[in-house]
């Protein structure tokens, strides 16, 4: 980080930090080696929270810990990390007092000279995201300019890699709605990849969890993606297009219409754009000229979700790049880990590792992948208070046996049951209350031919510390079988 960029901007005020995660470690650093005053408050002791904490608290850093921990914050500038609701405890308080709430991205965002992408949406916005990092790097190979950072709620904290960028850098952010509910600076190329039930355990109900994610886009933004064929992401493409004041472009995307007319059905302004599939190219329409930019033949990771990942990121590059980076990104990429990852094909059945479906459409969109497929799925795990009705109704069409697991089994199993499309064994419904049971029991079910697909469904945190911690010990049981 720029060290005197942060001194500058904390001014001498105090600074708190609320939960020292692996966002906020380097952060904590920064501001403890400038000589800033620091209170870290978390839920952990530092000797719970580990050596990096130790060594802050010998550094002079306070720590307020326990169950209180949020009962009062006193510092001028204060850290909100993304899982802390902004009106838990003494935040609110602090706020009226004159504090400012922020955040590691935010502070990113405030701070950088990068040109900045960012990406938002319940499914869908890891791959868009990456796909958007390849898209960039490979342009900053062809022409040589500066560096592209990708970040935010995937890979390394950005905060901590300010000193890397410059006028010439691009920088790539995944952001949740954790992420962007106190947001204010917005980044400058965003998109809402598509909208639907989730983390209704930690949002007070879908209008705040829709609202959040429209923080993505700002004062700043020039351009607004965000897909055609979502009910969600359609009535907010209509408020934009409505609008009589001056905004950016807006560039809707859809795997299921096929031209300008089609997706603008219902009108556009001067300068919105659209992209779809025709003639088996992804193709980019300004209203008056349809531009082919990749055909679809050369993607390589399945499924129809993954046409539309691809759109995302072109509309987000489109103008930014070479068209011909597209073809050559998609001739290379296989997928993200944890994404419909194959982990090896043993005794004629294949095992796929999607733990990052944490949602019940993301799984709709797993299955759909492997449509044609005889499917063993493995669902089931944290409870985010969604429905799973949309899940039921995808296991019931599409798998031949379902191995239930983790806290929403039971809650899983009841909507199975009571699916219109459910017919008695057809899924098949096995319940293994431990994850590795339930691989085991996944495996012996599974035919020649068939596979076995962990698509959860549902987060890790009844169990494990993330999805990707969850994804891996998938590969080590199935290594073993």
């Amino acid at each position: 980080m720029k060290q005197e960029t942060l001194l500058q901007y904390i001014g001498g005020r105090s600074c708190a930090i609320l939960g020292l995660g692996v966002s906020h470690l380097p952060l904590a650093r920064q501001l403890t080696e400038l000589g800033i005053s620091l209170t870290v408050h978390d839920k952990k002791s530092p000797e719970e929270l580990g050596d990096a904490a130790l060594s802050l608290a010998e550094a002079g850093v306070a720590f307020v810990t326990g169950d209180g921990y949020l009962n009062a914050i006193e510092g001028e500038v204060i850290f909100r990390s993304p899982g802390i609701r902004p009106d838990l405890g003494g935040i609110p308080a602090a706020i009226q007092a004159g504090a400012e709430l922020t955040s590691e991205i935010e502070l990113f965002l405030r701070l950088t000279e990068a040109e900045t992408f960012a990406v938002t949406g319940s499914d869908g916005k890891t791959t868009s995201t990456t796909l958007t990092g390849k898209f960039l790097e490979a342009e900053a190979k062809r022409r040589g300019f500066g560096n592209v950072l990708v970040g935010g709620n995937i890979g390394a904290p950005l905060l901590d890699r300010l000193e890397q960028t410059d006028r010439t850098s691009r920088a790539v952010m995944e952001l949740s709605s954790f992420q962007l509910m106190t947001l204010s600076d917005a980044p400058h190329h965003v998109a809402i990849t598509n909208i639907s039930p989730n983390h209704l355990d930690w949002h007070h109900g879908m209008e705040e969890y829709i609202k959040a994610k429209t923080h993505i886009v700002g004062t700043r933004t020039q351009r607004i993606v965000t897909n055609a064929d979502n009910p969600e992401t359609v009535a907010l493409a209509k408020g934009w297009i409505g609008q009589t004041e001056e905004r950016p472009p807006l560039i809707l995307f859809s795997s299921t219409k096929h031209s300008y007319k089609e997706i603008y059905a219902d009108g556009s302004a001067l300068g919105d754009c659209a992209v779809y599939e025709k003639d088996g190219f992804i193709c980019f329409d300004n209203g008056s000229c349809a531009i082919p930019l990749l055909e679809i033949s050369h993607i390589r990771v399945p499924g129809r979700h993954n046409v539309e990942n691809f759109m995302t990121a072109i509309a987000l590059t489109f103008g930014c790049v070479d068209p011909s980076v597209y073809t050559t990104v998609a001739d290379e990429f296989t997928g993200v880990e944890h994404r419909l990852e194959l982990v090896l094909t043993r005794n004629g059945v294949d095992y796929f590792n999607s733990s990052i479906d944490s949602s019940p459409t993301r799984t709709a969109a797993a299955l759909s992948a492997l449509h044609g497929r005889g499917i063993v799925a493995i669902c089931g795990g944290y409870d985010k208070k969604i429905p799973f009705a949309p899940l039921a109704d995808a296991l019931c069409r599409s798998v031949r046996a379902v191995v239930l697991t983790g806290a929403t089994a039971e809650k899983i199993k009841d909507a199975i049951l009571a699916c219109p499309a459910y017919r008695e064994g057809n899924p098949q419904i096995k319940e293994c209350p431990d994850f590795e049971e339930a691989v085991r029991c996944a495996s012996s079910l599974a035919k020649i031919g068939e596979c076995v697909l962990l698509s959860p469904a549902c987060a890790s945190f009844d169990a494990f510390k993330n999805f990707a911690e969850r994804g891996e010990r998938f590969r080590s049981i199935v290594n073993t079988l």
